[in-house]
């Protein structure tokens, strides 16, 4: 897929241009969030009823007036432009990235340039699809901002290297021939406090990679994926590194910047943010708090409930350690709890000053660092992401960051043009394949009992109920009593007709298992083991599938169409 220029010694053997065609890709149906179960109140409600959130965000990412109104405001703050730009270029050059990348970090340097900020943990083998759609989401963004405000908009993907949640991005889930989910693991020495970007791969992977190609579908582009990915994925290579190259080789030739943000020749950028959170302990937690307890007042949810104490930041020396305030002297001043440690304020600014790159911003501050570096307007989230970032408004303002727009990501499923076949036919509506049990399934082969069948266990039901109520009169003149003994018969009858209902199914079923077989063919690409696809089965496994020029369809045919899930085929 990628077309490397001289600056890369390794043969394009995954070139897009040499590769066959996928086909086309459509659009098989635009489905609203507010039909899906999986999806949060709050996220329906910014997608759809915008003001319901507006306090608690910049503004609608639906309103051009916003858009233009945060561009200039992000246009009129001071960033540190060429030092940005200096750090992206050299992670970039370091890592042979595609030209493109390059020329959109060059960008940077001119103080015009606004910035699409997406992010994700460096997930095994390019970690589930909706990685992917993250990032494809901040390019085609950045291409229409750029279009329709006349600025210059390059997108960024922020790599979490400094997470610690190993267990995360260490898995990697694909379908196999049969539609199967099976899961492939590298295992780590015991490393739990450890950030990622400490961590690399071991020679275990070469056995990992293999157990992920026999997993999968043999393809005309299996080869060339494969060998394309052990250049990467290779014993020794940082975990983090491998998940940004990969992440190149996909989407750098559309001009992505991807940004290990545990770099730490970008820390000094950073380090007048990291002092004032010293400076102001517990303040952004306080912050992002008392927004999470507004949006449940709200009938919302808190996506995270900090502790006052907390203070955010972690310290990276024996591993990453949390930083918690322990007192405020009013002499000696603040004073902070690291792992069993008592660390005396000063001394811990002193060391922030002198080594930035010994701290690490937690989730609630994170955002407002990486906006304080870049020029960003928008940062494309997914459903959690879009929560937490609802309670920072405040955290943005206490900084003097401009909080950018939130801008949801594209969200899709993609199936086959049998299961789309499937459910056009038999009108079931996508979000019902989400079931584990057979219950949808039934309620299908029952409407497509022949009528005569359907209409004897009506009639039968009927007739049973009228004569029931008949000799419930006779006999309550007889004995009272009696009346209970026709109500438990009645319920008898009821029970057994509707367990002869359920066998004439099943004996449905086992005449027209064509149906059962397109049904759970079906359920088994949109919702493997219940879960939605785009978060269950890793990337790898569609450009096993459909190849390189993925990518580029993805790209070209995705809809930004806030609060919709799409249903791609190919």
């Amino acid at each position: 897929m990628q077309q490397y220029d001289e600056r890369d010694a390794r043969p394009a053997i995954f070139n897009r241009n040499n590769r066959n065609p996928i086909g086309s890709l459509n659009l098989g149906h635009s489905i609203d969030y507010r039909r899906l179960p999986w999806t949060s109140r709050l996220v329906r409600d910014y997608c759809h009823a915008f003001d319901r959130l507006n306090p608690f965000f910049v503004g609608s990412p639906s309103d051009p007036a916003v858009w233009a109104e945060t561009i200039r405001t992000r246009q009129a703050r001071p960033t540190a432009h060429s030092e940005i730009a200096a750090v992206v270029g050299a992670q970039l050059t370091s890592r042979s990235a595609p030209s493109a990348a390059i020329a959109s970090a060059e960008k940077l340097t001119n103080p015009e340039t606004v910035a699409i900020v997406a992010g994700q943990q460096a997930g095994l083998f390019g970690g589930p699809l909706f990685a992917l759609l993250k990032a494809l989401t901040a390019v085609r963004l950045a291409q229409t901002v750029s279009a329709e405000h006349n600025v210059t908009a390059v997108p960024v993907f922020w790599v979490h290297g400094e997470d610690h949640d190993l267990d995360e991005i260490s898995s990697c889930s694909v379908l196999t021939s049969d539609l199967e989910l099976r899961t492939v693991t590298i295992s780590h020495e015991s490393v739990s406090l450890q950030p990622a970007s400490k961590i690399r791969l071991p020679d275990t992977i070469t056995n990992v990679t293999s157990e992920l190609r026999e997993l999968l579908p043999n393809t005309e582009f299996t080869s060339a994926l494969f060998e394309e990915l052990t250049t990467v994925y290779r014993p020794g290579m940082g975990i983090v590194e491998a998940f940004s190259r990969w992440m190149d080789t996909l989407l750098g030739p559309h001009g992505l910047i991807v940004f290990d943000g545990s770099d730490p020749n970008a820390k000094p950028i950073a380090k007048a943010l990291l002092e004032r959170e010293l400076d102001t302990p517990g303040e952004t937690s306080r912050l992002a708090q008392a927004a999470g307890k507004n949006l449940t007042t709200l009938g919302y949810h808190a996506q995270v409930t900090p502790d006052v104490d907390a203070v955010a930041l972690f310290y990276l020396g024996d591993g990453r350690q949390g930083i918690r305030l322990q007192t405020i002297d009013p002499t000696a001043g603040a004073v902070f709890d690291i792992g069993t440690k008592v660390v005396p304020g000063n001394q811990l600014r002193s060391e922030l000053s002198e080594r930035p790159e010994a701290f690490s911003p937690n989730v609630l501050l994170r955002p407002v660092v990486q906006d304080a570096m870049f020029p960003t307007v928008a940062t494309v989230a997914g459903p959690s992401e879009l929560a937490y970032l609802g309670q920072l408004r405040d955290v943005y303002r206490h900084f003097g960051v401009p909080m950018p727009i939130i801008y949801p990501r594209v969200s899709g499923t993609l199936v086959d043009q049998a299961a789309l076949r499937f459910l056009d036919r038999y009108r079931v509506d996508f979000e019902m394949l989400q079931a584990q049990d057979d219950k949808v399934l039934n309620r299908l082969l029952a409407t497509l009992l022949p009528d005569a069948v359907e209409r004897t266990i009506g009639d039968t039901e009927r007739a049973i109920g009228e004569r029931l109520v008949a000799v419930a009169a006779e006999v309550s003149a007889l004995d009272p009593t009696l009346t209970g003994v026709v109500e438990t018969t009645r319920s008898r009858m009821d029970r057994d007709l509707k367990t002869l209902r359920n066998k004439i199914i099943k004996a449905a079923k086992r005449r027209d298992e064509t149906l059962s077989r397109q049904y759970h063919r079906a359920r088994s690409q949109a919702f493997p083991n219940g879960d939605p696809q785009e978060r269950a089965v890793g990337l790898i496994y569609f450009l096993n599938r459909y190849g390189p020029q993925l990518v580029d369809h993805l790209l070209d045919n995705m809809a930004l169409d806030i609060g919709k899930h799409g249903l791609l085929t190919v």
